[in-house]
């Protein structure tokens, strides 16, 4: 049995699917525990978690050109 390109690609691009999902969850998590002991610096947080989140998911982008790439 040969593993062919398309399914290297395939568990690639589920990767880096899986490692964003996980990365939003942990800063989603450390977000909303850190609200829960400083509900006044919310604002400041929110702005943090929304970067967090858009680095996070830029993994999976970069997972996604680089199995097309290759």
């Amino acid at each position: 049995m040969t593993i062919t390109l398309a399914a290297l690609k395939a568990v690639a691009i589920g990767l880096g699917a899986l490692g964003a999902a996980i990365g939003d969850g942990l800063v989603v998590s450390s977000f909303i525990q850190s609200v829960a002991r400083q509900p006044e610096m919310e604002s400041k947080l929110r702005t943090n978690m929304f970067l967090g989140i858009a680095f996070a998911e830029g993994t999976f982008f970069i997972a996604l050109a680089m199995a097309f790439l290759f």
